[in-house]
């Protein structure tokens, strides 16, 4: 395999330093920790100045333009597109196209069918002639590929609501499938959250089949306009894939003979579903594309425009739009705040900012008012384990995550409140709903616990991503991480979390990184979490890991790793151009390991110092960010200033130390 069979344009991995450079070194070279003193003092000055006056930090989330695209065909959908919406998000999705007449889905990434498709598809609602340079350019991409044919199930879906595609040439999703017991494999409980949300809504869609009139024709992006869909052999029988083809069949033939009274009752109960589901701000899960699907549902079982949950529907898709400077408006697939928030108040406590500095205790308190009180979708499976989470967005009351609750409780550890008894409420029950909600192998995974029916994925429908949420690397070692703060190193829990992290790790010594890039991030949680938790640096893991981080080290001294590594990680693990986040995350990885006098440490921490801007930002257009591995990915802006701080405080000021046992 080499690096270029993913129709990239070229595109290899940097490379890497010489081995032979990042062995341990005697003292650290002069300047080097004057020049880090001096970057956290930039840095903390920076992210002080980016807080919320409610004592919150967000960063731009930003993913790719089908975003935007849907939201164009949504709007279309509904009516309800205006001209000047339009000429904004085309404005953005025209400066997103490569040079070659396709849409990527991360920075520097190939060019990838379904985005652009939809992009494209965006671009001609928007007035662009397909006989444009650019536009032809990326239809004649898209032909050479197979035209839609090829594309996901997700992009021929917005296609059918237009007449560009037929519904009966899509897989079907009946809505009685809410009505599958809660242990059956493909119950909706067995799809992670993101997908649960986002299927419910389809099952109405594709039990509907609507289609608005075409504004124009797509011959254009058919392989054949006379064939557009060309027959497919099925998978061999013996293959799952085969078996799931063939169901579908059995499910089209169902459809032919449903009973009406069935079918009705189960619109009635998905529409009740998604209802019950609306957040207060509006929206679902906090999330676009599930609101997205709410809203098309709703729309089509009656609820007109007016409705107030529709109303309150659409002015919550509003606020995912950023409107740039050059008159663009990007679409947030999520917002951040609660992340951010915590991973801020980590970031400016090891850079030595006071304990009570008022900012901190600012967003201590926000984040204490976020705490999620109520049941969500997770109570299906621990439904006696009392609340206590916190979700990652403004509002997302029915799914807290457990990520996002270990790094809130070691953020609210570092900030010395004015009410230590709310706090000690608050963490308490943090920590216990994280405990209720470990799976059975004793790791955790992002919002439900056992998550790991392999049923969900090899629907043809879920061709889109992941769509079930397995226990990672990273997320457990946040928990451990936690846990190990709060005096709980020795707890049989942690210590199953522990025993698991070891197990999982790769033969080459990292760890894979579920929700950042890639290996990069996994291990730049793990190591922290293992020290943490009491594993010596000596601990053969922890030796693994340093080597495998000094292997993977650039030329520059940076760590990078590219998306690709999802894909081929043979050619990619650990390797990409170094951005600021990445090399804070190899650094704290080092500097738990006991490594700060090593000259890769050295390097790094001098890196980080001399690409720094002088407003004592980072830029990072690279994206570390992951939603499904290669599948969705994500350029958290905030991202390239919180990390780099968090490192460069620990190597000024030291490790942070957890609380003895029984403290």
């Amino acid at each position: 395999m080499t690096a270029t069979t993913d129709g990239s344009t070229g595109a290899t991995p940097p490379p890497r330093a010489d081995s032979a450079s990042t062995e341990l070194t005697t003292p650290v070279a002069a300047g080097v920790q004057e020049a880090a003193e001096r970057a956290v003092r930039r840095a903390t000055d920076h992210l002080l100045a980016r807080q919320d006056a409610q004592g919150w930090w967000k960063g731009d989330l930003e993913t790719n333009v089908t975003m935007d695209a849907e939201d164009l065909l949504l709007r279309q959908f509904l009516g309800i597109r205006d001209e000047s919406t339009t000429a904004a998000a085309a404005l953005f999705i025209r400066g997103e196209q490569r040079e070659d007449g396709t849409w990527a889905t991360f920075y520097g990434g190939p060019g990838e069918l379904s985005t652009t498709i939809e992009a494209y598809v965006a671009l001609r609602l928007a007035g662009d002639a397909p006989d444009a340079p650019h536009m032809a350019k990326a239809s004649a991409w898209v032909r050479e590929r197979g035209g839609i044919a090829a594309a996901r199930v997700f992009t021929r879906i917005w296609l059918a609501l237009f007449g560009w595609w037929k519904w009966e040439d899509l897989p079907e999703l009946p809505p009685e499938l809410l009505y599958f017991p809660k242990w059956f494999p493909l119950s909706i409980y067995n799809f992670g959250q993101w997908a649960r949300q986002t299927i419910v809504p389809l099952t109405v869609v594709s039990a509907k089949r609507p289609v608005r009139p075409a504004p124009f024709p797509l011959d254009e992006l058919h392989a054949d306009p006379a064939n557009p869909n060309p027959p497919q052999p099925l998978a061999p029988v013996a293959s799952w894939e085969g078996v799931f083809q063939r169901l579908d069949k059995v499910v089209r033939g169902y459809r032919k003979v449903a009973l009406r009274r069935l079918r009705g009752s189960a619109l009635n109960s998905a529409a009740r579903w998604i209802v019950e589901r609306q957040e207060n701000d509006g929206a679902w899960g906090g999330i676009q594309p599930p609101a997205v699907y709410s809203v098309i549902a709703l729309h089509l079982l009656g609820y007109d425009l007016e409705h107030p949950v529709m109303r309150a529907g659409l002015e919550s898709l509003d606020r995912y739009a950023v409107w740039r400077a050059d008159g663009s408006r990007m679409i947030e697939a999520c917002q951040s705040p609660v992340w951010d928030t915590c991973l801020a108040t980590i970031a400016l406590a090891d850079a030595g900012l006071p304990a009570d500095h008022p900012q901190l205790v600012k967003a201590a308190d926000w984040m204490l008012a976020e705490q999620v009180v109520r049941p969500g979708d997770w109570a299906v499976k621990r439904p006696g384990l009392p609340p206590g989470g916190w979700a990652f967005e403004f509002h997302n009351d029915n799914y807290p995550d457990i990520d996002d609750t270990a790094e809130v409780v070691l953020a609210l550890r570092r900030v010395r409140h004015h009410d230590p008894e709310r706090m000690e409420k608050a963490i308490g029950r943090g920590v216990r709903w994280n405990l209720g909600m470990q799976s059975k192998n004793g790791a955790w995974g992002a919002f439900d616990v056992d998550n790991t029916s392999p049923f969900p994925n090899r629907l043809p429908f879920c061709d889109f991503g992941e769509v079930i949420d397995p226990p990672s690397a990273d997320v457990t070692a946040h928990v451990v991480e936690m846990l190990a703060f709060e005096g709980m190193s020795h707890d049989p829990r942690t210590r199953r979390g522990v025993e698991w992290l070891l197990a999982e790790q790769e033969f080459n010594g990292s760890w894979f990184g579920r929700w950042g890039v890639n290996y990069v991030y996994g291990t730049g949680s793990v190591v922290p979490a293992l020290t943490a938790a009491g594993l010596p640096a000596s601990h053969p893991a922890i030796r693994r890991a340093v080597s495998w981080l000094e292997q993977v080290q650039n030329e520059d001294g940076g760590w990078g790793e590219d998306l690709r590594s999802y894909k081929y990680a043979d050619d990619w693990s650990g390797r990409g151009a170094s951005t600021a986040s990445q090399t804070a995350w190899a650094l704290m990885a080092l500097l738990a390991a006991g490594e700060k006098e090593s000259k890769a440490v050295e390097r790094g921490v001098r890196w980080l110092a001399e690409t720094q801007a002088e407003d004592g930002s980072w830029d990072e257009p690279y994206f570390t960010g992951t939603g499904f591995p290669w599948d969705f990915s994500i350029n958290y802006h905030l991202y390239r200033q919180v990390f780099p701080l968090t490192a460069l405080g620990r190597y000024v000021y030291g490790e942070p130390t957890p609380e003895a046992e029984g403290d």
